[in-house]
């Protein structure tokens, strides 16, 4: 099998595993207006890139792929979030929706810091 396959390979793998992730964190049992299940994923996700980025000099480029664009890209939600916050101030929930803006965007900034410093951190 050649590099690209291997590349193409290790991203699907990847993505699967971190759609999967994503679709059974939509199974748990939360209810009410604000998609706190989005957030939380978008969270999650956050804190993960952050994480593998900061163990950037630990990983080969294989497994940069296989956890920064397969898993996270798999497993990330921004579009909904996008989807989501748009449905929010359409159905004129305004204040809602840009709490809810808002707290994903800090919030998943403050991911990424942290679990790239995390990822400094972890000595494999």
């Amino acid at each position: 099998m050649n590099k690209m396959m291997i590349k193409l390979l290790l991203v699907g793998l990847g993505g699967a595993l971190g759609a999967v992730c994503r679709y059974l964190i939509s199974l748990l049992p939360v209810r009410g207006e604000f998609p706190v299940l989005t957030l939380l994923t978008n969270l999650g996700g956050a804190l993960l890139i952050g994480l593998v980025v900061g163990m950037s000099g630990r990983l080969s480029q294989n497994g940069m792929l296989f956890w920064k664009s397969g898993v996270c890209g798999g497993f990330t939600t921004f579009s909904t979030f996008s989807l989501e916050a748009l449905r929010l101030f359409e159905g004129g929930k305004v204040l809602l929706g840009t709490a809810y803006a808002v707290s994903s965007v800090l919030l998943c900034l403050l991911g990424v810091f942290l679990g790239e410093c995390a990822g400094r951190r972890i000595a494999l």
